[in-house]
């Protein structure tokens, strides 16, 4: 072993060097080869590696490449989060020679793409989803969590690849392969406290190896309960979900939820999806919902009146109350199943752009005849929408009047925009041919008539002297009178 190797960190000196050596994902590993073996001929052009840390996204990503010969161009994209950083550094590493003079191929790997889904990242995710389009280069990127709404429009150009937190046996297994690599000596029952600890993360698991490793040059029990310590972790929403389920205590239920990516609005939607995918038995679910629902009710009340300190109700009873349901057959509780996203967030999603369409149509008549957005909404779009879609002439006449768009007036008119758009550009085009008709007509009429004016002028210079001149005259006279 020479030096270099010797100060290297453990976890990039026992990185996977081909797939196989990858652990655990099988299923992962399998579709992300077959993905990258078929690039470009893919119905999506980049690859979105989504799990926990620690459970082998970028070391896959990283032995693939290995194995089949590419270059990767890696950059993390919670340090580059500025559309001007990722159009510089990416698309310039997609688009010229290999870095290093070589033939090699490329592979872009974006980490952490779900650190730029703030709004403070001025057009990143527009930046990346542009690279997607025109690089000639595979495109990977990893996220811890990606089913931020923000990062939806990612998630439609991409192949989503699960990786699933790693199980304890897994990591053990590891940390004695490093152990006897390294020569030290390690306690079964460390190593196992350790992965406990680590909670599927083999990176964290590994760190915390090499810590006590070479602090101590061996590795027991009872250096690792004093040395290691439990990690501040949140759980996407599939784990949330399997944790309070799966608890046997309050206190359980309701870790789970504050260890999450959720948040309490959020938590409500995914049990609701998901508590009739959980329990089976009529009862066991009736009770579930129940207690949801009365979680909702305490949420509503805070809202209303301001009162937080009905939060912790509703936090029972949406973690503990739902957990301790599971009466009849308590078996459902650890029942492995495949979650589903909440449908009403697809639903809000989908129709984000005809909600602001909408709500701009309100803002235009609010203003017009000074109402509120809410009372536009709810009684004079209603007629606008019956105008629209039986009298197509009048419509338009009142959508040029008012300035709508034409966006605005096809989701007023529905099936019947065809007609109204029609009417629309015929009124817009005859309005836009008589005001340069007026605008022709009057330079005409100003340059024919260069002598009038001139006479005018010198009329009205003329008028202005006599008047100066009266004005004069009263005065001095008012003076004498005076003096009299």
């Amino acid at each position: 072993m020479t030096d270099r190797e010797a100060k290297l960190p453990w976890v990039i000196k026992y990185r996977p060097k081909r797939i196989a050596e990858v652990v655990d994902q099988e299923e992962a590993k399998a579709k992300f080869v077959e993905w990258l073996r078929r690039w470009p001929n893919v119905p999506k052009r980049a690859a979105l590696l989504y799990g926990p840390p620690g459970c082998g996204k970028t070391s896959l990503v990283e032995a693939a490449a290995n194995e089949f010969g590419y270059e990767v161009i890696e950059m993390n994209a919670s340090d580059f989060r500025r559309k001007t950083d990722i159009e510089r550094i990416a698309k310039r590493a997609a688009t010229t020679a290999s870095l290093f003079g070589t033939s090699k191929k490329k592979l872009i790997l974006l980490d952490e793409v779900d650190g730029i889904a703030g709004r403070e990242d001025l057009g990143g995710l527009e930046a990346i989803i542009q690279l997607i389009k025109i690089s000639p280069s595979p495109i990977v990127m990893t996220a811890n969590d990606p089913w931020d709404q923000r990062l939806k429009p990612l998630r439609d150009v991409s192949e989503l690849i699960q990786f699933k937190r790693l199980p304890k046996r897994d990591v053990v297994r590891v940390l004695k392969m490093i152990c006897q690599k390294e020569g030290l000596v390690c306690e079964e029952q460390a190593l196992e406290y350790i992965a406990e600890r680590s909670e599927g993360d083999l990176r964290s698991a590994i760190n915390d190896l090499q810590a006590v490793g070479e602090g101590y040059g061996k590795v027991t029990l009872s250096l690792v309960r004093e040395l290691v310590k439990p990690r501040d972790r949140e759980h996407d929403p599939f784990e949330t979900l399997r944790n309070i389920f799966s608890a046997r205590y309050a206190w359980q239920a309701k870790l789970a939820l504050s260890q999450s990516q959720l948040d309490y609005d959020q938590a409500k939607l995914w049990l609701l999806e998901n508590i009739p995918l959980q329990y089976t038995d009529p009862e066991d679910r009736a009770r579930a919902l129940e207690a949801l629902s009365k979680a909702d009710v305490y949420l509503g009340r805070i809202i209303r009146t301001g009162d937080w300190g009905l939060l912790a109700y509703a936090i029972d009873l949406m973690t503990a109350g739902v957990a301790l349901a599971a009466r009849n057959n308590p078996r459902d509780k650890y029942r492995w199943v495949k979650y589903s996203f909440p449908q009403r967030l697809l639903l809000l999603s989908r129709t984000k752009e005809l909600r602001s369409i909408r709500d701009d149509i309100a803002k235009i008549v609010a203003s017009h005849m000074h109402i509120s957005m809410s009372q536009a909404k709810s009684e004079v779009l209603p007629l606008l929408m019956a105008i629209f879609r039986s009298n197509p002439e009048y419509a338009a006449r009142i959508a040029v009047g008012i300035g709508l768009s034409e966006k605005m007036i096809e989701y007023l008119a529905g099936p019947a925009k065809g007609e109204v758009l029609a009417h629309y550009r015929k009124l817009k085009e005859a309005i836009k041919k008589e005001a340069e008709e007026r605008a022709v007509s009057k330079m005409i009429s100003g340059a024919a008539s260069p002598a009038t004016t001139e006479s005018k002028s010198l009329q009205q210079r003329s008028s202005s002297k006599r008047k100066r001149k009266k004005e004069g005259t009263t005065t001095s006279l008012l003076s004498f009178a005076k003096k009299k």
